[in-house]
């Protein structure tokens, strides 16, 4: 599973918050990860310098093997909450889809 991680110009301590993406995502998708060939996160501060609720931005793309792209997107007051609540809802959305098609089988 191949893990790439985009962040605006207002994220600070990019190659800390890219390692707590990468922790996150391996902790939490790893089991499901088989089909997965990338990963793409989005990170964005919707408000820039100003600070608000919910003004960090979660995007993750999962790209499956012969499947179309599926995405979760969550916002939260910090990045780290955003990640995780964006993987969690990822998880569910990959145990759903990887679920429908075992199911076929």
């Amino acid at each position: 599973m191949q893990i790439q991680v985009n962040t605006d110009n207002t994220i600070a301590g990019r190659e800390d918050v890219v390692r707590f993406v990468e922790t996150v995502l391996e902790s939490k998708l790893g089991a499901v990860s088989g089909p997965i060939t990338r990963i793409e996160v989005h990170l964005q501060d919707q408000n820039a310098e100003k600070s608000g609720p919910d003004d960090k931005r979660c995007m993750v793309e999962a790209r499956l093997e012969g499947r179309q792209p599926v995405t979760a997107t969550a916002t939260a007051d910090t990045i780290q909450s955003a990640v995780t609540a964006a993987v969690d809802k990822m998880r569910n959305i990959l145990d759903r889809e990887l679920g429908k098609q075992r199911a076929r089988r």
